[in-house]
């Protein structure tokens, strides 16, 4: 089996890409071969010894679907893919519209519908949730400028500025709202989410739904150090009834068909859980799961491969991760050759 993975960007900000991989070469009953697939010759999974067979690069989903897909059709002439995993809440979309014609190549995804990436994104997370009794923040949606007028109105700062795919800012005035707002204009576009900000401890449950209805496993998470940009660089699994309870209402009424990250924060102030935001793929700490018992990746792989999976019941308790900074150290030679030919073997 060739399997080919995406989001190998293991920065500060890191991607699921490696945490993902390692998860499936772990499985005991795995055999074959991983592929990466990078969006920039400096992705330090690139250069990870024995992390990839073979790894290219491809071009951003932005550059045109037909250029999009004509690469990924080249790299399957050339490796036989079986199975590919999309881990980038930004690539998803451009995934789902060409995996027929992937499929029709011989190319397996296992990935969620348009209409479930729409139930959970972030300027609609918040009627879905009421809807369903799930407590969340309060939010707006800002489009322009002018409508950061109206958070004096509807709440009392500090408040969160949230892009539409990644990154979040905590602002305390009117002034670091408008600084906020034009950065995710710029990166990511519209609309700008803007919600009210809670004090508390955060936490974090990492799922898969098998498309019908079904949890196939589900791993609780509490944050020990979270960075300037709001990342979980060390966590703990803990057992919590009641986020379980709520990831696995969100994969039934859904009918989620993928992996997923569930957002939670605790309010200091009334001991209540809020539903911050659904990520629609597993997240960068991923691996903690198959290491307290759950290996959610490679279940993934064997759901889209058609095979009989059966639900996870329990996992271990008390099991932690902390990340780190790690100098890969490589020759320019290599960098050379990802970069002028979009393929590397380490």
């Amino acid at each position: 089996m060739k399997i080919a993975v995406t989001g190998l960007n293991a920065i500060d900000s890191p991607g699921p890409g490696v945490p993902v991989i390692r998860s499936i070469k772990d499985a005991k009953d795995f055999k074959g071969e991983i592929i990466g697939l990078s969006y920039d010759s400096l992705d330090p999974g690139l250069y990870i010894e024995k992390l990839t067979s073979k790894s290219y690069l491809i071009p951003y989903p932005s550059s045109g679907l037909e250029y999009f897909l004509e690469r990924l059709l080249a790299i399957h002439k050339i490796e036989k893919l079986d199975f590919i995993i999309p881990t980038l809440d930004s690539e998803l979309y451009a995934f789902i519209k060409i995996q027929d014609k992937l499929l029709e190549a011989g190319i397996k995804l296992f990935l969620p519908t348009f209409e479930q990436l729409e139930i959970r994104s972030k300027d609609k997370l918040f009627n879905f949730c009421t809807k369903q009794g799930i407590k969340v923040p309060k939010n707006i949606l800002a489009t322009n400028i002018s409508n950061l007028h109206s958070i004096q109105n509807n709440f009392s700062y500090p408040v969160v500025l949230k892009g539409i795919f990644y990154e979040a800012y905590i602002v305390n005035n009117f002034d670091e709202a408008v600084v906020a707002f034009n950065k995710l204009k710029q990166k990511w576009g519209f609309p700008i989410i803007v919600q009210e900000y809670i004090k508390g401890d955060e936490f974090n449950v990492v799922g898969l739904g098998d498309g019908t209805g079904k949890t196939i496993g589900a791993v609780v998470m509490r944050k020990l150090y979270i960075t300037d940009k709001g990342k979980g660089w060390s966590g703990v699994t803990i057992l919590d009834k009641t986020l379980l309870g709520v990831s696995n209402k969100f994969i039934l009424t859904s009918k989620w068909k993928s992996g997923l990250e569930l957002e939670f924060i605790k309010s200091a102030a009334t001991g209540e859980y809020f539903l911050l935001e659904i990520n629609p793929r597993f997240p960068a700490w991923v691996y903690l799961a198959p290491n307290a018992g759950q290996n959610l990746p490679w279940a993934l792989v064997k759901l889209g491969m058609d095979e009989k999976v059966t639900s996870f019941s329990n996992y271990e308790i008390g099991k932690m991760f902390v990340r780190c900074a790690w100098d890969l150290i490589t020759d320019m030679k290599v960098f050379e050759k990802i970069s002028t030919t979009g393929e590397l073997k380490l």
